[in-house]
């Protein structure tokens, strides 16, 4: 599988995520909602994938929920992900 398919099928669900989510009446609520699921259940390079297709515009598909989901808890959710922006600043950090 070449990496567009793989960012093609994490788009895929991270939507059905969010199409779920879009039903709550409280917009921070689904946000919230959607984060805590990709934290909960997506292992950190699926996630530190996703984000990388949002940071060079490979995943255009992306819905707008999910979107905004991930840019509000963007720290929370590279956490633990390998070589990502936040993991080098905290390394950086400690030095």
């Amino acid at each position: 599988m070449n990496n567009l398919d793989s960012i093609n099928k994490l788009i895929k669900m991270a939507n059905q995520i969010g199409t779920f989510f879009e039903s709550f009446p409280d917009r921070e609520e689904a946000l919230d909602g959607i984060a805590n699921h990709l934290k909960k259940f997506w292992t950190p390079a699926m996630r530190g994938n996703l984000i990388d297709g949002i940071d060079t515009n490979t995943a255009s598909e992306l819905h707008q929920i999910v979107t905004q989901a991930i840019h509000k808890h963007r720290a929370s959710l590279l956490s633990g992900v390998a070589n990502s922006p936040s993991s080098a600043e905290k390394q950086s950090a400690q030095h």
